[in-house]
């Protein structure tokens, strides 16, 4: 099987609180795959977002291993977080986090100013990018001219433009309203099917989460459960499959024989003789026998 893009292994956190110890993360374990839409899903407190920031590189683990395209992230030392989250890594937040006084193009063609790009080659990804998101008409529009949901689709274009390996996203769609944020995630989940992208989404709905190839459910610090919703689809659709193919073929109609003329019904009635039928020939308007 092809190597995890992500393994993490024995993972703790803990926050030291006055006298008391607060284990954030208190024991993970778990690997995702190239091209997976991996949702970790738990309610406020739970330690989802401490686990991204683990995963991204923003915070440092109390112990435990995370290796992301073969690289153990944990024991890097910042600057070289940096340079790895620049040419592994994209984001996507919450609250868009976009240059106000910067055009859609330019937004989108930020990330690449810090790889070296050229200014032409920039905006020619960019542009990509953004016709990959349905943004082709609103390259020139500012945040303040575009709605929420174009400024979501805007930060994930953002996010993919420097091609990363993972792209991380928090709470993508907090902002949006319910009609939006079907779109967006229905846009994520095209893009990492189509492009092969690996994505790891935190979020606190069960519903959303359901969108996800992989869901991993997290509680207090600590994995409850992880669903693989990829494996149940394919084996739902090879189910669906065989079912189909052992369905019997319906055998070729045959036209009916056509139907036999009836016979006409006929009744023979014999010839009519007085003397068999034992009726007095006077009766029967025979010929009458003379007294004597």
């Amino acid at each position: 099987m092809e190597r995890p893009v992500i393994r993490v292994k024995d993972l703790y956190k803990i926050y030291t609180i006055g006298t008391n110890k607060v284990r954030a993360l208190n024991g993970v374990d778990f690997s995702i795959h190239k091209g997976e839409f991996c949702c970790i899903v738990g309610t406020s407190g739970s330690g989802k977002s401490t686990l991204l920031n683990m995963m991204a590189g923003l915070e440092k683990p109390t112990k435990g291993e995370i290796i992301i395209a073969g690289e153990h992230i944990e024991k890097k030392s910042e600057s070289q977080l940096v340079n790895f989250r620049q040419a592994h890594v994209g984001f996507i937040f919450q609250s868009y986090n976009l240059m106000q006084n910067l055009t859609a193009i330019e937004n989108v063609a930020m990330p690449l100013t810090f790889q070296g790009v050229g200014k032409k080659e920039r905006e020619a990804r960019a542009v990509k990018m953004l016709k990959l998101v349905g943004l082709s008409k609103y390259m020139k529009h500012r945040p303040g001219q575009m709605s929420g949901g174009q400024q979501q689709r805007v930060g994930i274009a953002r996010a993919l433009v420097v091609n990363p390996e993972i792209v991380f996203a928090d709470e993508p769609t907090g902002n949006l309203d319910s009609n939006t944020t079907m779109e967006v995630l229905h846009l994520i989940q095209k893009i990492v099917h189509e492009q092969q992208q690996t994505m790891i989404m935190v979020t606190h709905d069960n519903h959303l989460a359901s969108y996800g190839d992989r869901i991993i459910h997290i509680s207090d610090g600590k994995i409850l459960k992880i669903e693989d919703k990829r494996a149940e689809r394919e084996a739902a659709a090879a189910v669906a499959s065989e079912e189909q193919a052992a369905e019997p073929v319906p055998e070729a109609e045959t036209a009916p024989e056509p139907a036999k003329e009836a016979e006409p019904f006929t009744i023979t009635v014999p010839e009519y003789d007085p003397a068999k039928s034992g009726v007095p020939a006077e009766m029967a308007g025979g010929p009458k026998k003379k007294k004597n």
